[in-house]
């Protein structure tokens, strides 16, 4: 009888946690939706200035959703849709993005070789790889840069020299681009949303 007992506990148990994974599951799904209408289906943005999340780092997606919950990291749009996100819905939801296929190289059509070339050349004397990998996959707490919506990160680079949006922990990004100027910023976009 005892056996029969804690047998019947054990799988109670098990139904209760698979249906609180259930539940967990279908409030992320739901969440998720949300993201889809502007980051699209597969975290690939079609909206101008809207980035791609597919690929990010995870650890990257959690701090900006938890920047915009907080309200360091200002953004109209996504301050109300982070604003009630749980600890667990910003895991859900990093985990779920970070393991999308990232944007493929052409993603944002043919380069212009050579406004590639000078922010390439951009690139290497900033020394964007040291904090975004060679590749500019990413890593960590860092974005990643390959292959992203050109326009979005065109905008997030003006954004970051004229003070509007600050890095989290020791990141620099406004030291990297205030000597900068917009010529510049606009083909260091172009070579990133193009790397190959």
């Amino acid at each position: 009888m005892r056996v029969w007992t804690i047998f019947w506990a054990l799988l109670m148990a098990h139904a209760a946690s698979a249906a609180a994974d259930t539940s967990a599951s279908s409030v992320i799904s739901a969440k998720l939706e949300a993201c889809t209408l502007c980051h699209g289906a597969a975290g690939v943005s079609q909206l101008p200035e809207t980035p791609s999340l597919a690929g990010q780092p995870e650890g990257f997606l959690q701090w900006q959703l938890v920047y915009f919950r907080s309200g360091t990291r200002k953004s109209a749009v996504m301050q109300p849709m982070a604003a009630g996100l749980t600890d667990d819905d910003i895991r859900g939801l990093a985990g779920h993005f970070a393991a999308q296929a990232p944007p493929k190289p052409g993603a944002n059509g043919a380069a212009d070789p050579a406004m590639y070339s000078v922010g390439q050349r951009l690139a290497q004397q900033n020394r964007c790889a040291s904090c975004h990998k060679d590749d500019y996959a990413g890593a960590q707490a860092t974005a990643r840069t390959a292959n992203q919506r050109e326009d979005y990160l065109l905008k997030a680079l003006r954004d970051f020299k004229s003070g509007a949006r600050t890095g989290g922990g020791v990141a620099a990004m406004g030291d990297a681009v205030y000597r900068l100027g917009d010529d510049e910023l606009r083909a260091l976009a172009h070579f990133l949303g193009h790397f190959q």
